[in-house]
């Protein structure tokens, strides 16, 4: 029976069934003993677990120290918080020195050169060295501007050195913005001290910068106030300490803060000076000293009765932003540090003496001889004259050093040298400036036969501009001479304001006796025919005026002995005399140029005219009467 095709294809008997796992595998040969590959692995990992032991002991017990040490450092950082710098403002808050943020910019040339040379090697299209300096030269320079030249930026930024410094003072927002574009370059913090005045007061003032040697995370003084205040100024740092990531710790682990101590701010310091007054005497003495020839000048203005200092000047000065550049003669205060011989402004000791011990008065008539003989010396008047009567108002007046020493010899060397302790002469004053100098008055046991023949008329002794300003504050106080003082108040960080104490008073003379000497300086700005006064150029009208010219012969050093050609010109006056408001001493080194050579007179009549504009002092209520100088 024929077979029925069911449709599906045939296999053939001869060939066999495809399989899923593929065409079939030869088997591997053996290699080696199985025992021996169980022994070899066995021993190398108890090899290897044993060298694991062993360096696990070293590590944990040798040099656990070590490492946890160097895990701290490298983990823990202390950052520092600089203390803002107390400001300092005059009596009427007015701004003299205070701190702005900034940062400086800085770089590692060494470090950039060796990771720019790593990245090239490995990468051929990375900037080498010395076209990523061009790159970032270029960018500093195009967000500082002119205040980083290109050139500059990029000889630094290629000096073969560790650590450059590239640009101080650097606002902190571009400080920041160059960081972003440039991870290379760092940005330390630092603080500017800005004097807005520039060169005013700078002698009181002085200036401070940052000291890396006294303190790597603050500004500190460096002359004047700033230095002799540091410590209340500077404030206290602060700290914290935090964990940053390896190799840059600027890169703070948020909430890893801890162990902070608040920075505490400086103190401000308010002075007495007025800054309107003090740029107008700066200005003056800076002309009178050009017009006069004099090496040097200075002049001071002190209230009548706290004994203030006003305004405190001298010729030259300096800028305190730029104090580097400044000579040592340009950074001095002459009229605290540089005692000088006075001459004829002295003359005020034995006038109060005269009076308060009641040798003369006022309208005593002298007999007044050309010279007067003092052991090996013979003292002679400014000017040649026989046999004059004078009064005692007169001698003063008219400066006569004759008058003087024979009104001296009256009161006595004792009671004298008393007397020039009361005016505070041979000790500092303590105004609150650094480098004050005491002057030098000789010990009484010390003298010679003609010292009481010099120190009456304010020669063989020395004084500070000060020193002398304060003699006169004593009269103009009714007879009590308060220690100038230049620091007003302070203020603390919370705001308080603590006046300084003011300094006690030292009674010089009575009342009575302070109103009499008043009275009579009032001959030497007087000008009336026959009885005219040595400084009427001096006299201010409207007001009633005492003062007191003056003449120190300086010492020639080339023969130990008084020069003839050089002088220290002095002007000591009270305005107004009948209800003093102020004091204005004046000092002028070896002036040379007439008509101003010879005088200090006309400077206190403008130092003395702004003075009644300024503070709007009364007009005097009478003309001041004409004193009698030769009868």
């Amino acid at each position: 029976m024929p077979r029925i095709d069911s449709g599906r294809p045939q296999r053939s008997a001869s060939r066999r069934p495809l399989s899923v796992r593929g065409p079939a595998r030869k088997p591997r040969a053996r290699f080696g003993n199985h025992r021996v590959r169980i022994v070899v692995s066995r021993f190398l990992l108890v090899a290897a677990l044993v060298a694991a032991g062993i360096k696990l002991i070293n590590v944990q017990v040798f040099q656990a120290e070590a490492y946890s040490q160097r895990a701290m450092q490298q983990k823990a950082t202390l950052q520092k918080f600089p203390a803002e710098r107390g400001s300092i403002v005059d009596r009427n808050g007015g701004q003299l020195a205070f701190s702005v943020e900034t940062r400086e910019l800085y770089a590692s040339p060494n470090t950039m050169r060796k990771e720019q040379a790593a990245a090239t090697k490995d990468n051929p299209k990375f900037d080498t060295f010395e076209q990523r300096t061009q790159r970032i030269a270029s960018y500093i320079h195009q967000v500082l501007g002119d205040q980083a030249p290109e050139q500059e930026m990029l000889d630094k930024l290629r000096s073969e050195v560790s650590y450059v410094s590239l640009k101080k003072n650097v606002d902190p927002n571009k400080a920041r913005q160059i960081r972003k574009e440039f991870p290379q370059i760092g940005a330390a913090y630092r603080a500017e001290r800005v004097y807005p005045n520039g060169e005013l007061a700078a002698n009181i003032i002085g200036a401070a910068n940052w000291r890396t040697d006294v303190d790597p995370e603050g500004i500190h003084g460096l002359l004047g106030l700033e230095h002799f205040k540091d410590d209340l100024l500077a404030g206290q740092n602060g700290e914290r300490r935090v964990d940053t990531a390896l190799g840059n710790d600027d890169w703070v682990i948020p909430g890893s803060e801890r162990d902070l101590v608040e920075a505490v701010p400086g103190s401000d310091l308010e002075l007495t000076i007025d800054t309107y007054l003090q740029f107008q005497v700066q200005r003056m003495i800076s002309d009178y000293v050009a017009k006069s020839g004099a090496r040097n000048g200075s002049a001071v203005v002190l209230d009548a009765r706290t004994g203030e200092v006003y305004a405190l000047a001298t010729d030259k000065t300096f800028n305190p932003a730029d104090f580097g550049g400044a000579s040592p003669e340009q950074r001095n205060n002459i009229a605290v540090t540089t005692p000088f011989e006075p001459g004829s402004v002295a003359k005020v000791i034995t006038a109060a003496a005269g009076i308060e011990y009641g040798v003369v008065r006022p309208d005593t008539v002298l007999q007044v001889p050309g010279q007067f003989p003092i052991a090996d010396r013979v003292v002679k008047d400014a000017w040649t004259h026989g046999t004059v009567d004078m009064t005692f108002t007169g001698v003063l007046g008219k400066s006569s050093n004759v008058g003087t020493l024979m009104v001296a010899q009256q009161v006595g060397a004792d009671r004298f040298m008393d007397m020039v302790g009361k005016f505070g002469l041979g000790k500092r004053t303590e105004v609150g400036l650094p480098g004050e100098s005491a002057g030098v008055v000789p010990p009484r046991d010390q003298w010679s036969g003609s010292t009481f023949g010099n120190l009456p008329i304010g020669q063989g002794m020395s004084m500070t501009l000060l020193q002398m300003a304060g003699m006169y504050q004593a009269i103009a106080n009714d007879g009590v001479r308060v220690p100038p003082r230049i620091v007003r108040a302070t203020i603390g960080p919370d705001g308080v304001r603590h006046e300084e104490p003011r300094p006690e008073g030292v009674r010089v003379v009575s009342p009575e006796t302070a109103t009499t000497v008043r009275d009579m300086m009032r001959a030497v700005a007087q000008r009336s025919p026959g009885q005219t006064g040595s400084g009427p150029d001096a006299a201010l009208p409207g007001y009633q005026i005492s003062g007191k010219t003056g003449t120190g012969q300086q010492v020639d050093p080339t023969c130990n002995c008084y020069s003839e050609t050089n002088n220290n010109i002095t002007f000591a006056g009270i305005l107004p005399a009948d209800n003093p408001r102020f004091v204005v001493g004046i000092m002028l080194d070896a002036p040379h140029n007439a008509p101003y050579s010879s005088t200090a007179a006309p400077l206190f009549h403008d130092i003395a005219s702004y003075l009644a504009q300024r503070y709007q002092i009364p007009l005097s209520k009478e003309q001041s009467p004409v004193q009698i100088l030769t009868p």
